[in-house]
């Protein structure tokens, strides 16, 4: 562990999309200076960062004069080639490691740490051609989902198996033909979120978990807090703090669930800011983003106290009708709305282009609120 990084320092972003935006406005906030390193020459946290890379992931030029300067590196998401992060780590401390990364960004790899580590998951099998992801079909049984082995999110890579009437092959073209791993499709009363941040130090902070619903396989909408017993929450929240230290991680995880009766399984693992951890940013004494720089820098983790109950809806390039910007007044004019915007340019379908906070008495009354925002926009 080195000496915690002193504001006024530079701290290295992988990624430009609207995480490392919030990442790098917290860490400005905090008296860091940013650089920002992505393949895209036009990204939207370029326009409140120091300076700006563009260059392809194993441009080892290019990755050198990014991380020269930088005190640490930290990345945004992490669909980034970990011989990146091992060529970065060479020169600064770069947090979440290379190994983490393996392991988060590969369905395979993820599903065998979780069962090595004796948490929780649905049961899978790794399949690598047509003929054993038929055999598997018939081991794991109706229904159940195919999901590539690598780079899915968002619903992507992957395909329910929903009876024996579905055609494999095709199913099986869909996602690629490569390998994949076929689950048990779980049935869930609901899916949560736990953000958990763990420093240089090994201190570790979980927040509470958050509530997520979605629509067309993208996130929709988080409830802070999730409506679950809060024996479920403490088990839930246990069960982060266990993954994180097994797997040795400096910097911040997102841990989706499944929740089913009393049943906890861990779905998915993203060792970065989470599109469910955005209600940090309104409702929680230190946000997911301040809290994610302060891991990475060596610095003591912030309070996570929450404020009150509070719905997060994702803004989609689908409410800029033909080319149209949406009427913010119709969130702004109530006191309890914080509208986020990315400026991530031309709004297309399903394109994340911010999201909305509204915060309550009760969850009831924000969830409303929200659902009548929502149809305001979309009338």
């Amino acid at each position: 562990m080195g000496k915690p990084v002193t504001p006024g320092e530079t701290i290295g972003i992988l990624g430009g999309g609207q995480l490392g935006r919030m990442s790098a406005q917290a860490a400005q906030k905090l008296g860091y200076k940013v650089k920002i390193f992505d393949p895209a020459s036009f990204v939207c946290a370029s326009a409140v960062a120091q300076e700006t890379i563009t260059a392809p992931w194993d441009d080892v030029k290019a990755l050198k004069k990014f991380t020269t300067g930088c005190s640490r590196v930290t990345l945004e998401f992490e669909n980034i080639p970990p011989s990146t992060i091992e060529f970065v780590n060479k020169i600064t401390p770069c947090h979440p490691s290379a190994r983490v990364l393996e392991i988060c960004q590969n369905r395979q790899k993820e599903k065998e740490f979780l069962r090595e580590n004796q948490i929780p998951c649905a049961p899978f099998r790794v399949v690598n051609t047509l003929e054993e992801f038929k055999e598997a079909v018939k081991e794991i049984g109706y229904p159940c989902v195919l999901k590539t082995a690598i780079f899915g999110y968002d619903g992507k890579g992957q395909i329910k198996i929903s009876s024996e009437t579905q055609d494999l092959e095709e199913a099986w073209s869909i996602t690629g033909g490569g390998r994949g791993v076929l689950e048990a499709w779980i049935p869930h009363d609901c899916e949560i979120s736990v953000i958990v941040v763990r420093g240089e130090n090994g201190e570790v902070a979980v927040y509470d978990p958050t509530e997520n619903i979605h629509k067309d396989h993208i996130l929709h909408l988080t409830l802070s807090p999730a409506r679950i017993s809060n024996g479920l929450i403490q088990r839930a929240k246990s069960l982060a703090r266990q993954i994180v230290e097994k797997i040795d991680l400096t910097g911040i995880l997102a841990v989706e669930m499944f929740i089913h009766q009393e049943k906890i399984l861990v779905n998915e693992l993203a060792p970065r800011p989470h599109n469910s951890g955005h209600v940090t940013l309104d409702n929680n004494t230190t946000s997911q983003f301040e809290q994610h720089i302060r891991s990475v820098c060596g610095l003591p983790l912030g309070e996570i106290k929450t404020q009150q109950p509070s719905v997060m809806l994702n803004l989609l390039g689908d409410l800029w009708k033909n080319g149209n910007t949406p009427d913010w007044n119709i969130a702004l004019q109530y006191p309890n709305v914080k509208l986020h915007l990315y400026e991530k340019g031309q709004a297309v379908p399903k394109r994340k282009m911010g999201h909305l906070t509204v915060l309550g008495p009760t969850l009831e009354e924000a969830l409303k609120l929200a659902q009548k925002i929502e149809r305001e926009f979309l009338a």
